[in-house]
């Protein structure tokens, strides 16, 4: 165990002093790659997405999946080190990706490699992938028809080590509302930036009804808005973009729909893709968490659950609000808490998965 913590901080060292933003991830995946290769799997690869099984898999015992990502977002501006460089100093790690997600993708790494060889009531899949901060179409959704059906899939995230059995989904909708031009210095035209206003005073105190216990209510909210290039001219379009996060009680259909029936604007959505997902009730994961003593909480932020269609959960090791932030870190401890607790929540998992 102790050796497996060492090599998960030498590891994820490696990926931080290699550049590998979304669509980028060449360099990190061949190193993730080789790194299970010299533990003794036999890993697999498709563009920048790695993946392995514990043990030869075995088509009639469920599959339960370890996901995190290796790409990361591009340096902020605020950086005072090279963000590249991983500096550890105070029981810190330093460097780009250290918390989003490097943290809890090579937590997850090391508990795969625990688990090489053991005998499990499940099989047991690594799935190292690509393109998580775009939401790109040549990450985990281009694995869906090549891996095996998750009876569970846990996400690595920071989460704190708590179990975000929830995610919201995201909705992003363009609307465009016509009116008439005319000159500005007389009673001409229909002018839609008035109209685009009267749509937006409705998005404004707009409500949807179901109100998830986890999630919190649907929130819709106008984030972009742009009409007319002439001053003298009454525009005759104005265009305005909807963002909306949406909880496990509504579909992305529905949603379109409520806000088609109110609002003048044509609405037209740029993706279904990105569901809000929710642990199903009942799922043996919410007895492992309560028996582990682990919270449970609905998360807002995106990750590949949103394109996962499997039972999912999102935990790591790291905190979100430090996803993105200038000298990005994460506590040497929390990679180490980590790896202790998805080797827990596993053999609590194969326990439960072996008396039922």
């Amino acid at each position: 165990m102790e050796a497996l913590k060492s090599e998960a901080i030498t590891l994820l060292k490696q990926l931080i002093a290699i550049s590998s933003f979304s669509k980028e991830e060449e360099g990190t995946a061949e190193v993730i790659q080789q790194f299970l290769i010299n533990k003794g799997a036999s890993p697999q690869r498709q563009g920048n997405n790695v993946w392995a099984f514990a043990s030869p898999f075995q088509p009639a015992l469920p599959t339960l999946w370890l996901n995190s990502h290796h790409d990361t977002v591009k340096p902020n501006t605020g950086y005072t080190q090279d963000p590249f460089s991983p500096i550890e100093k105070e029981g810190k790690l330093f460097g780009l990706g250290s918390n989003d997600a490097g943290g809890p993708l090579v937590a997850m790494i090391a508990t795969f490699c625990y688990f090489i060889g053991k005998d499990l009531p499940f099989n047991l899949l690594l799935v190292a992938s690509a393109e998580e901060e775009i939401s790109g179409t040549n990450g985990i959704s281009s694995l869906l028809d090549i891996l095996p059906p998750a009876e569970l899939v846990l996400v690595g995230e920071p989460t704190q080590l708590q179990l975000a059995i929830a995610e919201k989904g995201l909705l992003v909708i363009d609307g465009s509302v016509t009116g008439k031009a005319g000159h500005a210095a007389r009673e001409e035209g229909i002018n839609a930036i008035y109209l685009a206003l009267a749509d937006l005073e409705k998005v404004k105190n707009f409500n949807f009804d179901r109100i998830s216990s986890f999630l919190g209510p649907t929130k819709v909210s106008c984030t972009v808005i742009h009409a007319g290039d002439q001053h003298n001219m009454v525009p005759e379009l104005c265009r305005y973009v909807l963002d909306v996060r949406v909880n496990e009680m509504y579909t992305h259909e529905e949603v379109l729909e409520e806000l088609k029936a109110v609002l003048v604007a044509d609405l037209v959505p740029r993706s279904m893709r990105l569901r809000s997902s929710c642990l199903p009730e009942g799922h043996a994961l919410h007895a492992v968490g309560k028996n582990l003593g682990i919270e449970s909480f609905g998360s807002p932020t995106l990750s590949d659950q949103a394109l996962i269609p499997y039972p999912s959960a999102k935990i790591g090791p790291g905190d979100s609000a430090r996803s993105h932030t200038a000298d990005e870190f994460i506590y040497i401890h929390e990679i180490q808490d980590g790896i202790a607790s998805y080797i827990s929540i596993l053999e609590t998992y194969a326990s439960h998965s072996l008396d039922t």
